[in-house]
């Protein structure tokens, strides 16, 4: 098998980082996320999509949602200069889906099952150290003492967007806008379910055999 296309699915929590690392690892491919994109391309020029301002970094700069044209734009251009890649945070939304059918045909489409319930404890669970950045979780990974790094000694904190509020909408937007597009890959009969509940080594042999079968049929 040689250079796999792949597309990873799953709501925030899900563990579509971990796997995307893991298969980009195991199967050489580049791991391709919007954000890493848009940070990699932020200076591109755009002048001709005849929008409100000609480079990405100017989205970001203002703090705006950068438009789905220029997602897409930057999308295509990593996705043409890799041989393989993990496609992972990208399509959101159902027009973003059409347009990936228009720039590739993907080997595998991976979807990371997880219940509300799990994923709201995985992502309030989090917690953060403010002086170095280093990711604790209260139940799956936590710090030798409460509340502090092993790293550093510095505090850990729980981010705005880890509350659980925040959690449920982002959940909420999640179900809104993303799930259509898992639907829609499962009545393609393209799509793989992946028991996301499991450990992370369990998930990532149900990924790998998913991958090596799929992507060499």
């Amino acid at each position: 098998m040689t250079d796999p296309r792949i597309l990873i699915m799953g709501a925030p929590g899900a563990g579509k980082g971990t796997q995307s690392s893991r298969i980009a690892e195991t199967f050489d491919v580049e791991h391709v996320t919007t954000g890493d994109a848009l940070r990699a391309n932020k200076d591109m020029d755009i002048s001709d999509l005849g929008l409100e301002y000609d480079t990405p970094r100017e989205y970001m700069d203002q703090g705006d949602l950068v438009p789905d044209e220029v997602v897409n734009t930057i999308v295509e251009t990593a996705l043409i200069e890799a041989d393989g890649f993990v496609l992972d945070g990208y399509p959101r939304n159902m027009d973003q889906a059409r347009e990936l059918a228009e720039m590739t045909d993907l080997d595998v489409v991976l979807a990371l099952d997880v219940s509300e319930d799990e994923l709201v404890d995985r992502l309030t669970g989090r917690r953060v150290c403010e002086e170095c950045g280093t990711n604790f979780h209260v139940d799956f990974d936590p710090p030798a003492t409460d509340g502090v790094c092993d790293e550093c000694g510095g505090e850990l904190v729980q981010r705005d967007d880890d509350t659980e509020e925040t959690v449920k909408d982002r959940l909420r937007v999640y179900h809104a806008n993303t799930e259509p597009v898992i639907e829609f890959y499962e009545e393609q009969g393209q799509l793989e379910r992946i028991d996301g509940e499991l450990t992370p080594d369990e998930v990532w042999a149900d990924v790998k055999a998913t991958i090596d079968r799929e992507a060499s049929s």
